[in-house]
């Protein structure tokens, strides 16, 4: 990481702190108070405040392609490619529709004053070194997905860091079949350009493929084991057509 060449970016990182407060106490008093369709309204008003706040300080500019492709509401899991920390401004900004959360390392959930904002919006966070509490953070998902909350799952597990995308694991998908709500493929390319190609945070240009959703209520054990590529598939060649602009 460039120290020097990152202050700039921190003290807009620091500046968007603000926005992510809009919305706190009504979140948190939906939450209290059981109100589940509350608490989804205005989390989404808070996701999708701060996300083109952040791309528009920045300089960044986002293209989607396929929105008519997402459902009208939740619950669903978006599955997409990971280049890199933009990928959640970009999200934030694309995904308008109905509130949406995150899975994550728990490493997230510790980042100062952003950490706090990713836990109060119904993340997912998983430590990876203690199979038992990761069984337990993807038992809360699906409890969060049966409650209507819906979730991003990012299947390769780490930042690809450029335009290559990882191997997906194939287990990840399981937070979508068990409680069977349907799967939104997601291609994105060019988040990576905002931090992770030169080390410091720039403006980028991101593009964003929304593919048509997978059911998978009710699918076969053959079609789940399927699942996984057929996903990954559809994401990759996303990648490609976007890269290919």
């Amino acid at each position: 990481m460039k120290i020097f060449a990152n202050i700039p970016g921190a003290l807009k990182l620091v500046n968007c702190l603000k926005y992510l407060e809009v919305n706190k106490k009504a979140i948190e008093d939906a939450k209290a108070s059981g109100d589940f369709e509350k608490e989804r309204e205005y989390i989404l008003k808070s996701t999708s405040y701060w996300g083109p706040m952040v791309l528009k300080m920045f300089g960044s500019t986002l293209n989607v392609k396929g929105i008519e492709n997402l459902p009208d509401k939740g619950p669903v899991v978006l599955v997409g490619n990971h280049q890199g920390y933009a990928d959640i401004f970009a999200y934030c900004a694309a995904f308008k529709k109905f509130q949406f959360a995150f899975v994550a390392r728990e490493n997230l959930g510790k980042l100062p004053f952003y950490g706090k904002w990713i836990k109060r919006i119904r993340s997912v966070l998983i430590k990876r070194d203690d199979p038992r509490a990761s069984l337990k953070a993807i038992s809360e998902g699906i409890e969060y997905l049966n409650n209507g909350f819906s979730l991003v799952i990012f299947p390769e597990g780490t930042r690809s860091k450029g335009p290559v995308p990882g191997k997906f694991h194939r287990g990840s998908l399981k937070l979508a079949t068990k409680p069977g709500v349907p799967i939104v493929p997601v291609s994105l390319n060019g988040s990576y350009k905002m931090f992770e190609e030169k080390g410091y945070l720039r403006g980028a240009e991101i593009d964003i493929i929304i593919h048509e959703p997978i059911q998978t209520k009710n699918i076969t054990k053959h079609e789940e084991k399927a699942l996984a590529e057929k996903v990954e598939k559809i994401v990759v060649d996303g990648i490609k057509e976007l890269q290919s602009r």
